[in-house]
């Protein structure tokens, strides 16, 4: 189940950096982060969907891209993203 645009605008509106702002890493980690819980709730019930569950596998590594870029970048903001996510320990 794909985010509602409401939900969508949510996030955007909370993890952006400035008014305008749709695109900044921070806000595609958040958007990606919230689908990787959505799906990986859906595998607790669907734990044969293949199909998926490649489609999580790329999110996951995109957003581990997103997130190599932002340490090279800014390390601050990468730190700020990570404590407001919860992703790592």
């Amino acid at each position: 189940m794909p985010l509602t645009r409401d939900g969508k605008a949510e996030i955007i509106s909370s993890y952006r950096t400035k008014d305008a702002d749709t695109g900044s890493p921070e806000v595609q980690i958040a958007l990606l982060t919230k689908r990787i819980e959505q799906l990986t709730e859906h595998f607790k019930a669907h734990a044969k969907d293949h199909h998926s569950r490649q489609g999580l596998l790329k999110m996951v590594g995109k957003r581990r891209r997103l997130l190599d870029y932002l340490k090279r970048k800014d390390f601050e903001r990468y730190q700020r993203i990570l404590n407001r996510l919860g992703i790592r320990k």
